[in-house]
């Protein structure tokens, strides 16, 4: 028994090693962000590890719009919210389906065309920024918010599919021959007896799909040009145009701009591991 607690205590104290200088060095980006927004204009890149004169004033002048960066920043606020729940709305409606379709249903070629779709995940989403700019713009879509909402829909749906396939897999099949000898047809076994089942999952990938949104810049910034309909992670990009940035300023929109998605992870924490890694081991 000695033994083996001091074995235990061992491998608690290598965790610790580890795990204490990787929680510092994530940490500390975020500290300095807290240590600009708080730092008055003439002493943000002071160089001091707190500022001399904290203030909130920063935060005042986003929430007011009170400089000709933030003059849409609410709306921009808005746009960023509403792409992100529109991609996660469709995102599950298309990978629930999907993933249905392959696992309970076994409709011929669906696990070839999930795998086709996944192997777009070989190409860098850098590289077919262009050519989703070039397919949006054949159809009339620049400039329109829908385009991003596709593309990032596009992007998104691959791996949601694959991961709702895998833990559909999981599922008995004695559910679904009781559902049928009820008389139940397919949409009520996916209504009834599916969708029931896959809500952690479900949970997982609607979140998965709607912070990937959020956070996206590069195509937001390619296919929408327009103030009041960019997105605010496109927006916070105008702060580095300028030669001298306000960035005090950068950092308390930036604060603000990740409270929401820190808020939805927190919230449905514990469904994104084990929704997300659901199916990766078979019983």
């Amino acid at each position: 028994m000695k033994r083996l607690s001091m074995k235990a205590i061992g491998t608690e104290a290598k965790l610790l090693l580890i795990g204490i200088p990787v929680l510092l060095w994530t940490l500390i980006p975020v500290y300095h962000m807290v240590l600009f927004a708080i730092s008055p204009r003439d002493s943000a890149t002071s160089g001091r590890l707190w500022p001399t004169s904290p203030t909130l004033s920063n935060f005042r002048i986003v929430f007011e719009q009170k400089h000709f960066y933030l003059d849409h920043f609410w709306v921009q606020l808005g746009n960023s919210l509403l792409i992100a729940l529109s991609v996660g709305v469709l995102t599950l409606f298309v990978a629930t389906t999907a993933a249905f379709a392959i696992s309970r249903l076994k409709v011929r070629g669906g696990r070839t065309v999930m795998n086709m779709a996944l192997f777009t995940y070989f190409i860098p989403a850098a590289f077919l920024a262009v050519p989703m700019y070039k397919t949006m713009g054949n159809y009339g879509l620049l400039n329109s918010q829908w385009s991003l909402i596709l593309a990032m829909v596009t992007i998104a749906s691959p791996y949601c599919i694959w991961v709702l396939k895998q833990a559909s897999d999981k599922l008995p099949y004695e559910l679904d021959e009781a559902a049928r000898m009820d008389g139940a047809s397919p949409l009520q076994l996916f209504r009834l007896v599916y969708l029931p089942l896959m809500v952690p999952s479900l949970v997982a990938v609607g979140t998965y799909s709607l912070l990937l949104a959020w956070n996206e810049y590069l195509y937001a910034f390619l296919l929408l040009s327009n103030d009041r309909s960019v997105t605010l992670a496109v927006a916070l990009g105008n702060f580095l145009a300028a030669d001298d940035s306000p960035w005090e300023l950068l950092m308390a929109t930036g604060l603000i701009y990740a409270l929401p998605p820190a808020a939805i992870y927190y919230a449905f924490k514990r469904y994104m591991v084990g929704g997300l890694t659901a199916g990766a081991v078979k019983s």
